[in-house]
């Protein structure tokens, strides 16, 4: 028996394709997310991690869990509340009576999307559970080592207006999200028609149709590895971090992960435009959803209402962009 050939990886048009028929699914059930869900689902094919953070009732949680059904993806969801400890999310030790041993038993961790709803009401001890497995892959129970399936992946959501009963994101777990976003109040014709659409469905429920599985997945983010990128771009990514560590109102500016994302994510967001290569434009898009979670204001800067996204905008508009990329032969 001859084994099945390998498919040949996708082209950058296919990608664009697939990203647009998941987009597509998406949208039956979730109304005006164009651009959080492309950056979303690029950050996806790029390998990363999301976080949404914006106010409650928005849909944070169903574009999350549409995302997830769209991309064909083992889905389990984590209510972070005070009380729950390292081992709810990782899994632990349990004693088997019929053998006398002590079993792991994997947590929910251990799925090919994981939302980890409202992460900032959980305790540091527990956030830091997932630090592990969102930069490696895996966690460690009791000194023992234990992989995790790919593809993996974490969204999370996060409320920022409230203060009572809830723990603030250290800057090394929001470093391991790819990208923020925030999807902001729908337009007044977006939010009658998600009333319509309820009254349409005469249900709660809305059905998102499956357009990829685990193993497409994987094959699409193998594609999004060969989207060109010009050395002028991954240094205009480079200047673009450096200057955000310099900048006015600042203690401590975008690591180098950030501006490795901001190339990652790029290549990402390029496929899903039809193209094989990384323009300065997506560049620019993407660098606040990017950069600006992983700022660190000074106090002065926190007490006087400065937003890190407004220091990030104003590095774009500062450093100097690279002139028009070529498309590669």
């Amino acid at each position: 028996m001859h084994p099945e050939p390998t498919p040949a990886t996708p082209q950058a048009e296919d990608v664009a394709d697939l990203g647009r028929r998941v987009l597509d699914s998406v949208r039956t059930a979730v109304v005006g997310m164009d651009d959080p869900l492309t950056i979303a689902l690029a950050a996806v094919l790029a390998g990363g991690h999301v976080l949404f953070e914006d106010v409650p009732g928005l849909g944070k949680t169903l574009a999350a869990r549409s995302l997830a059904t769209a991309l064909g993806l083992d889905f389990r969801r984590l209510q972070c509340t005070p009380d729950m400890l390292p081992g709810d999310v990782t899994g632990s030790y349990v004693y088997a009576p019929d053998t006398g041993e002590f079993r792991f038993r994997p947590g929910p961790i251990f799925t090919g999307l994981l939302l980890a709803d409202e992460i900032n009401r959980t305790t540091p001890k527990t956030q830091s559970a997932m630090l592990e497995a969102m930069a490696e892959r895996q966690v460690t129970v009791e000194g023992t080592r234990f992989p995790l399936p790919a593809p993996f992946h974490v969204i999370a959501t996060s409320n920022p207006i409230e203060y009572e009963g809830t723990y603030a994101l250290p800057e090394a777990q929001l470093d391991r999200f790819m990208v923020r976003l925030s999807v902001g109040y729908p337009t007044a014709d977006g939010e009658t028609q998600i009333i319509l659409d309820r009254l349409r469905r005469q249900s709660p429920d809305a059905v998102v149709a499956q357009v990829l599985d685990a193993d497409g997945l994987l094959h699409v983010q193998r594609a999004v590895e060969t989207i060109h990128v010009d050395a002028d771009i991954a240094r205009y990514c480079t200047d673009l971090a450096r200057a955000t560590r310099t900048a006015q109102h600042v203690a401590v500016g975008a690591s180098p992960r950030g501006s490795q994302a901001l190339v990652l994510l790029g290549r990402a967001f390029a496929a899903l435009d039809g193209r094989a290569y990384v323009r300065p434009d997506d560049i620019k898009h993407l660098a606040v959803p990017v950069l600006a979670h992983r700022l660190t204001l000074t106090p002065q800067a926190w007490a006087q209402g400065v937003d890190p996204a407004a220091v990030v905008s104003a590095a774009v508009s500062q450093v100097p962009v690279p002139p028009t990329v070529a498309q590669p032969r």
